[in-house]
């Protein structure tokens, strides 16, 4: 079993800036992608960035210069740090990580949420 625990979200105004982490623990091999999910009331949840095992990464067009996304492979952890917030970018926040055990499964885990509340 693997279990994930998110922090850092809270209240800041606009212009400001936050700083996520999605730590991973228990039964884990290799971690694949690693992707941070947003979900703002009445609306779809959203993807908004995601690193790759290599490093690549991808964003939604919405947070492309503001936001980066990066990982520290040794401590199983991703992080948003999140610049320039707007309060478009109110919405609880999921991180989301592929991970492999030894016997090559491959499986989905999702975080419990943190909430990112942008004050304008």
């Amino acid at each position: 079993q693997v279990q994930l625990v998110e922090s850092g979200g809270g209240l800041v105004q606009a212009g400001g800036s936050l700083r996520l982490s999605c730590a991973a623990s228990g039964t884990i091999f290799s971690i694949n992608a690693m992707t941070w999910y947003r979900q703002a009331p009445g609306k779809q949840r959203e993807l908004v960035a995601t690193i790759r095992s290599g490093g690549t990464t991808n964003y939604a067009d919405s947070v492309k210069g503001r936001f980066t996304i990066s990982r520290d492979n040794a401590r199983n952890t991703v992080y948003l740090q999140m610049n320039s917030l707007k309060p478009e970018d109110t919405a609880v926040y999921y991180c989301k990580l592929e991970v492999d055990d030894r016997w090559n499964n491959r499986n989905n885990y999702w975080g419990q949420g943190t909430q990112v509340t942008v004050s304008s």
